[in-house]
């Protein structure tokens, strides 16, 4: 039995909102989700799963038609899904109400249910969320029927707010492959048995690294996966060491030579890190003009002449500070204590 695992695709974000760089990252992730319909079809996989997360927020009538119509264009693949925190099952949801194809099977209700597949052997199990935040761990002890020779769990959380997820219970519950949601980077909690999909495009700065899907098979000698990336963009953190000599020039031509050797397409986080001159202050503005840039964070701190700023401060707050501070070393962080201190009392003076 082939599979493909997806989960937190988010239909409907828009990430980045803002930027030039941005206007496109909303039809990329439909792009990309139609991309992974499109393998289902070439490869006739038999069960598309999606571990919750659809969209990103409740979806409208018109956004379950377009995805319905995908589903609708699979001539071969069955598609089984639950309602993650994102799209919880709510009072006004559309969810409740909207006419799938008949090849689309749901697991919307709030207690475990599941879909038989008597052709494949198989049956999957899962439930969907109703509200956003779920704290109790209550996939611990669920456990596989019987009913069928091949037996999948659609599961969504793991973390406190959003159903605590125990290694060790999920391992026991018999089931023989167990797709996870909720988690945006590809992980494994046991190898080829309980896995996170990750989301297949990144929605948030912070989700950096390859996104993707998993593709499996499920046969009488156990499960093997594959890991699929697909994304469009990654986001990507840089740390960037600046020197003293260093002007926001010099700093926007060597991240401009990053985000092309990295990647133009790409979505950065500058961190800049060192010592500045002292008369030197960053425009960050400027320096997220060289490229997809979602954010500078500057950890620099300004490069000063301690012992002559001792010396001619000796007599008053700022030479006691310094003083206080006697023998650090440079580097260290009693000595980045130190250039903090002395940039806010020169600051102070105006």
């Amino acid at each position: 039995m082939r599979f493909i695992h997806i989960a937190d695709v988010h239909l409907g974000a828009q990430p980045d909102a803002g930027p030039l760089f941005s206007r496109d990252r909303a039809q990329e992730i439909w792009d990309t989700f139609e991309s992974v319909i499109r393998v289902c079809e070439t490869e006739q996989t038999d069960l598309l799963l999606i571990a919750g997360d659809l969209f990103h927020r409740q979806p409208l009538v018109r956004e379950l038609k377009e995805v319905d119509y995908f589903f609708s264009e699979l001539t071969h693949t069955k598609v089984v899904l639950i309602a993650g925190n994102h799209d919880p099952i709510t009072k006004d949801s559309y969810y409740k109400t909207f006419q799938w194809s008949k090849n689309v099977y749901t697991l919307f209700g709030e207690s475990p249910e599941y879909a038989d597949f008597p052709e494949l052997d198989t049956a999957v199990y899962g439930f969907s969320y109703h509200k956003k935040e779920i704290r109790e761990p209550l996939y611990d002890n669920l456990r596989g029927g019987g009913v069928r020779s091949f037996e999948i769990l659609l599961a969504h959380g793991g973390d406190d707010s959003h159903i605590p997820v125990d290694k060790r219970a999920l391992s026991a519950s018999g089931f023989d492959y167990i797709a996870m949601g909720h988690i945006h980077k590809p992980q494994a909690l046991e190898k080829n048995h309980i896995v996170y999909a990750g989301a297949p495009e990144p929605v948030d700065k912070n989700d950096t690294g390859e996104h993707g899907y998993v593709k499996g098979e499920i046969t009488e000698s156990g499960v093997r996966i594959k890991w699929i990336p697909c994304a469009k963009r990654r986001y990507i953190h840089l740390r960037l060491p600046v020197e003293t000599g260093d002007t926001t020039g010099s700093l926007r031509d060597e991240i401009s030579r990053l985000t092309e050797e990295y990647g133009s397409g790409n979505i950065y986080k500058i961190i800049l890190m060192g010592d500045r001159s002292a008369d030197i202050l960053f425009d960050t503005k400027r320096l997220i003009s060289a490229g997809n840039i979602t954010e500078i964070v500057d950890e620099t701190f300004s490069a000063y002449d301690i012992p002559r700023l001792y010396e001619e401060n000796r007599n008053n707050i700022l030479g006691r500070y310094i003083e206080h501070f006697s023998g650090c070393e440079e580097g260290g962080v009693e000595y980045e204590a130190l250039c903090e201190g002395v940039e806010a009392l020169l600051s102070s003076r105006g």
